[in-house]
């Protein structure tokens, strides 16, 4: 267990970083308005206390941030952590992707004192799971699964007046919890495609695993759910509707009519339920018990989807 000392972002490339009061992590990408942000793998970079106030020792006079770390914590010699190593602090959760790198030319500490320690004693890890950071927080080694989190959008333009209430998403927030969810936001829009294109971008910046919408999968042509889902998927998994509308098809033939989608946003999973109560329960129902394995597949805590080999013996 250790304590983040200090948090470190800057605007440009090429400068030093200096210390801000908090940090939002999204996922995959890094510290929201750092410059070394990104989807890449060094999207967040740490150092710890007692290597730089080693360094200060020596008589140099460094602030947080001038080695361009953005996470200074104590307890850890992070470089003697493993590639792979899971870091957790709040909500955010960490992996490490490499240990110390080629320092550039142009570094500024180097220039300044003779030497940088973030090639030696830093490293560098991808952020998994999304949220907001303050110095002080603790900061420990993590060899759970990431939390079993969801979201739920309602789409509906008489919902977002007040002319209805919201019994879908009542639904499926209570079938969520029932199955070991923790239902982390729910979320009343009209139908909208940018605002609910944002709100489904919102909870993936926080790595939330799955994100359930009720309603706007038909053919109204304010019915704009599916839309709004594919601006924002990078990813589409159509089986997961096809599964929902082969069911349905059982019960009425209208069912053909869904338009409704399903796919992933960096490691979230978005899938379109229909608006109403009963529909939820049926085809969230039908849908549940495998969708958690293929969210633990997106986040790399199971392995492929396939059924045990047969006993041979």
């Amino acid at each position: 267990m250790g304590t983040i000392r200090a948090l470190c972002v800057s605007e440009k490339k090429g400068t030093r970083k200096h210390e801000v009061e908090e940090a939002f992590f999204r996922v995959e990408y890094g510290i929201a308005g750092d410059a070394h942000a990104g989807s890449w793998h060094r999207q967040v970079s740490f150092l710890g206390l007692g290597e730089i106030e080693e360094f200060r020792s020596r008589g140099a006079e460094v602030e947080f941030g001038a080695f361009g770390e953005n996470v200074v914590a104590e307890g850890f010699r992070f470089k003697e952590l493993p590639v792979g190593t899971r870091l957790k602090a709040g909500d955010v959760v960490f992996e490490i992707t490499q240990i110390g790198k080629e320092c550039h030319t142009s570094c500024a500490i180097r220039k300044q004192t003779g030497d940088c320690i973030m090639p030696r004693e830093g490293v560098f890890a991808r952020v998994l799971h999304g949220g907001k950071l303050h110095a002080g927080d603790a900061l420990e080694i993590f060899r759970e699964s990431l939390p079993l989190d969801a979201a739920v959008i309602t789409a509906s333009d008489k919902g977002f007046r007040g002319e209805r209430e919201d019994l879908s998403g009542d639904r499926a927030e209570e079938m969520l919890e029932a199955a070991g969810y923790a239902v982390k936001d729910r979320a009343m829009l009209p139908d909208d495609r940018e605002l609910l294109a944002g709100k489904m971008r919102e909870y993936a910046s926080l790595g939330i695993g799955l994100v359930l919408t009720t309603g706007g999968t038909g053919f109204s042509p304010r019915d704009v759910t599916p839309e709004a889902t594919r601006d924002v998927c990078e990813r589409m998994a159509p089986g997961i509707p096809e599964a929902m509308r082969a069911l349905s098809m059982q019960v009425t033939r209208r069912a053909m009519l869904s338009r409704a989608t399903a796919g992933i946003c960096k490691r979230t999973l978005i899938v379109n339920l229909p608006g109403s109560r009963k529909a939820v329960e049926e085809c969230l129902g039908f849908i549940l018990p495998e969708l958690r394995h293929g969210i633990e597949i997106l986040r790399g805590d199971a392995g492929e989807c396939g059924r045990p080999a047969p006993d041979r013996s």
